[in-house]
């Protein structure tokens, strides 16, 4: 069997646990190994992987990343996770958790500056890579081994040992024959994984896998499907294609197809951003409009962190609530022109939340960009209906400023605090 050594990269047929030329036990082995070429990479905890590696003396505590006692959780490190702690988490659970954590405020212009070097990394390469986020990405390293020498597994292992060799971060590869597989196998052996799914044993290996574990299907999908008697993969290769259609819509043909390990999708490398988004769900359900406005607040600054760090802007703002019994509320509004500013997108979301007459309570909040053009043509106009908004705009872009030489934390609104 096919085996490869992550640490030293040395090729060898599986036999011993270690690698004989290293005595490393990070080996991977696999019958199809060298014979795929289509990947997902997902870094290890990234927020709080970059916030370890500037600052030392986190490395061996538990770090959160996120907002104040009353924020949520962006992200956590593992030893934050093994104590349960997940993003989208209330603060204060968190730390009723883990009360040794250390917090930490997000830092989005150090983790844009270490996602450009690892996707400078990717470049070299393939051309096709398609990111789906700061953090994550496909890349279809098809036709390659030519290019390089050595076949896509060996790149991909010598992609993770140059991350943690020259960026000090570490990402779990997942190795398959489609996107949905990859994406799946990618998620399998974390942190510092590297798993890989053959088509040889596909139908084996997703048959007993819970419904969950499909991209796409959350708590609500996966009581619908058990309401349904689909409790496992499996269980979907007992339906007819027409009868998953009439049960479950759209969805139902796309379970038919992955319940098989089937997906057509390519790695769309420079796909066009669509929209840009920031939603949580709350541990309780809740119609408090103080509560709902502060976690606006802090959307709209994230939404704006990353329209601004990929030189984007929107021209619709679009506002998202899910009720307690799982209905979805979407509002959204065009603006004059695209903006990138936090203080224009929480204006027009907190508009939208103003119109809506249903009280509640709510599971879920989310604002979100959409229309997205090029960061160069927003924010260019005054508004006439409020000569402020272009003072508030540069007083914004001033603290962007301090906050890039000085940390998140430098300034901190008082509405950011409730």
């Amino acid at each position: 069997m096919p085996a490869l050594c992550r640490d030293c990269l040395h090729r060898f047929d599986d036999g011993p646990r270690r690698c004989p030329a290293c005595r490393s036990p990070r080996v991977t082995a696999h019958p199809e190994l060298f014979a795929l070429s289509l990947a997902h990479m997902d870094c290890d905890a990234f927020f709080a992987a970059v916030e370890k590696r500037d600052n030392p003396a986190l490395r061996d505590v538990p770090v959160i990343v996120g907002g104040g006692k009353r924020g949520v959780v962006s992200t956590a490190c593992y030893l934050a996770r093994i104590r349960g702690v997940r993003s989208a988490m209330p603060m204060f659970e968190a730390l009723r958790l883990c009360p040794e954590a250390v917090v930490v405020e997000p830092r989005f212009a150090a983790y844009v500056e270490a996602s450009r070097a690892i996707r400078a990394m990717m470049d070299e390469m393939t051309d096709r890579i398609e990111p789906l986020s700061l953090d994550e990405a496909f890349l279809d390293l098809s036709g390659t081994e030519r290019l390089h020498g050595a076949p896509p597994a060996v790149m991909l292992a010598r992609l993770t040992r140059r991350m943690e060799r020259e960026l000090g971060l570490t990402g779990s590869v997942g190795l398959s024959h489609n996107k949905f597989l990859a994406k799946v196998a990618s998620d399998l052996d974390k942190p510092r994984g590297f798993s890989v799914i053959g088509r040889a044993e596909t139908a084996e290996f997703l048959a007993p896998r819970p419904v969950r574990l499909i991209w796409g299907i959350g708590p609500a999908g996966q009581a619908a499907l058990e309401r349904a008697g689909v409790r496992v993969i499996g269980d979907l290769l007992r339906w007819e294609r027409r009868d998953l259609q009439a049960r479950f819509g759209s969805m139902g043909e796309r379970l038919w197809h992955l319940a098989r390990g089937e997906d057509a999708r390519e790695v769309r490398a420079g796909r066009e951003a669509k929209g840009i988004s920031n939603e949580t769900t709350f541990s309780a359900d809740t119609s408090d409009r103080n509560v709902l406005d502060g976690h606006l607040w802090r959307m709209a600054e994230k939404v704006s962190g990353r329209a601004k760090a990929q030189g984007l802007a929107g021209r619709v703002v679009v506002l998202k609530l899910k009720r307690a019994d799982h209905r979805l509320l979407t509002r959204r509004v065009s603006l004059r022109e695209p903006t990138q500013i936090a203080d224009a997108i929480y204006r027009a979301a907190r508009g939208l939340l103003d119109q809506v007459e249903e009280p509640g309570p709510f599971r879920l909040l989310g604002v979100g960009l959409g229309e997205i053009a090029e960061g160069a043509r927003a924010d260019r106009e005054g508004d006439l209906l409020d000569p402020e908004a272009a003072r508030r705009a540069r007083a914004e872009r001033a603290a962007d400023a301090i906050r890039a030489r000085f940390g998140e934390g430098a300034i901190l609104k008082g509405r950011a605090l409730r």
